[in-house]
């Protein structure tokens, strides 16, 4: 990636924090986002159900979610979720999809399902999706949250923030073999940046047309291009260590990080 491209990342953590979403005001936050693009937005989703506007189901109990804030307004601006399961637990897309993963490669994890995951529930609020002049639901314009066009530039890197905080999330947790729902076009986007992931089955219409694909996490951290790889390491640090990935930029008055996680927040 071009120098361009780091300022990007740089820009990024000056204007989002991401972190991970532990207690009710951020999971909240997160549910409130899904609400938006999944029952609002696209209409996955039936908005009757959820009356308080926050969109969930039952894997979330057994999920850990991460959040992007947008810093200066406390917008949650994007969201993602590793479900874990065990023996006795289907991963959701075996739940909605099972027909469609092949069930050799399943199989091959029989007494180990403590090593899996799944990443689903990626979402970007609309309004950090829209370019300028362009609306977007419930927020309006994208000029409306009164960014600059150096923060506006930053929006395209919330998803890529959330698809390497699962990365992230998934090695420290040591559930390093994840699979995925995704629709046709991402695994073409994800490999442009070195991220390769495998098919894992047939192609299935579930709100729309969508695959089955499974990774491992270091074979995916190891083919990452330069720049995402330093971003991905600073991600996988701060989860570690329990802080938001922003945490240095976001100093106190007494100069020290303003720590919002504590430490033992991952089991």
């Amino acid at each position: 990636m071009e120098k361009t491209s780091t300022s990007l990342v740089e820009d990024f953590q000056r204007y989002f924090n991401l972190e991970l979403a532990s207690d009710p005001a951020t999971l909240a936050d997160v549910y409130r986002i899904r609400y938006r693009v999944y029952c609002e937005e696209f209409e996955y989703e039936n908005a009757e159900r959820f009356p308080d506007g926050l969109e969930t189901d039952e894997y979330d109990g057994i999920s850990r979610h991460t959040l992007v804030s947008h810093t200066a307004t406390g917008m949650p601006a994007g969201c993602a979720r590793l479900v874990l399961v065990d023996e006795d637990t289907l991963m959701p897309m075996e739940e909605h999809c099972g027909s469609a993963i092949d069930q050799d490669i399943l199989r091959a994890y029989d007494g180990r399902r403590d090593s899996i995951c799944e990443f689903s529930r990626l979402g970007v609020d609309g309004a950090f999706r829209r370019r300028a002049g362009e609306k977007a639901s419930r927020f309006g314009e994208i000029d409306a949250i009164n960014c600059s066009h150096r923060e506006q530039r930053t929006f395209s890197l919330i998803a890529v923030a959330t698809i390497l905080s699962g990365l992230a999330l998934s090695e420290v947790l040591e559930r390093t073999h994840c699979f995925a729902m995704m629709e046709p076009f991402l695994p073409r986007l994800l490999k442009r940046s070195g991220l390769i992931v495998h098919l894992a089955g047939d192609e299935v219409d579930y709100h729309g047309l969508r695959s089955p694909y499974y990774w491992e996490t270091r074979e995916m951290v190891s083919g990452m291009v330069d720049d995402l790889h330093e971003f991905y390491e600073h991600i996988r640090t701060s989860f570690e260590q329990g802080n938001p990935v922003s945490a240095a930029l976001n100093e106190g008055a007494n100069g020290q990080p303003d720590v919002r996680i504590a430490p033992d927040s991952i089991p």
